[in-house]
């Protein structure tokens, strides 16, 4: 009988953020596969949780999956784990994914913290419809494009960034939102976990671009739905 792919959901800061079912699956599963061994030992450690380690990321995905899926296929129950939050989000688990659905493995999701909830809901913008976007493309001109296209949007728009990018991103953002706000959330979970709100030339101002460290969450206003005058 095949084993069992466990998509486990990891913190995204706060070590206490971890489920009681995470923690458990993580101890029972053969091997956990990692986006980085070195980040999950520490949690594995903290946890006392056993489990041999294996990476598992966007530059060995190809080489690794047919291996994973051989284990699976033996019987042997899998984890696959990012270095923080939710698995498959902006990360290489995906593409094990699709390949243990396609050879018809069982998934079982273990959830958990994620950044983009996080973020969401404390950000003070319309939780009720968002779109995720992720990391906007480095080179200015295809970011350019991304956000245009998004700014007929009319959900809370939702991306991650890094601190070496945030002030070119505040800067396309302001050159194509205008003056639509923007949140900034910074090292959720964490001790500095902030909040920075107000437009992008705003949030340009205060020097955020100079000193903000850390996972970094943007969130951006919908498109305003404009009422539609009666002519009667």
């Amino acid at each position: 009988m095949a084993g069992t792919l466990f998509i486990v959901s990891t913190p995204i800061g706060n070590l206490e953020d971890m489920t009681f079912r995470a923690i458990r699956t993580l101890k029972e599963v053969s091997i956990i596969a990692a986006e980085d061994t070195r980040r999950t030992q520490k949690l594995c450690t903290y946890y006392d949780i056993q489990t041999p380690l294996t990476s598992y990321h966007d530059f060995n995905k190809e080489e690794k999956t047919p291996i994973l899926l051989q284990r699976l296929a033996e019987g042997s129950d899998i984890a696959i784990v990012s270095d923080a939050g939710t698995p498959l989000i902006s990360d290489p688990g995906y593409y094990l994914a699709r390949a243990t659905i396609t050879h018809q493995i069982a998934i079982v999701p273990i959830p958990g913290a994620s950044a983009i909830l996080a973020a969401l809901t404390a950000s003070g913008l319309p939780p009720d419809a968002f779109v995720y976007q992720g990391f906007l493309p480095k080179k200015s001109g295809a970011r350019t494009q991304v956000l245009t296209q998004l700014a007929e949007e009319p959900r809370t728009i939702i991306l991650f960034e890094t601190p070496y990018r945030i002030r070119i991103t505040l800067e396309s953002i302001q050159q194509v939102f205008g003056s639509r706000q923007v949140v900034v959330a910074r090292e959720l979970t964490k001790l500095n976990e902030e909040f920075l709100r107000g437009s992008a030339e705003d949030l340009l101002k205060t020097g955020l671009a100079q000193r903000v460290k850390g996972e970094i969450t943007v969130l951006i206003e919908g498109l305003r739905t404009k009422k539609i005058k009666r002519l009667d």
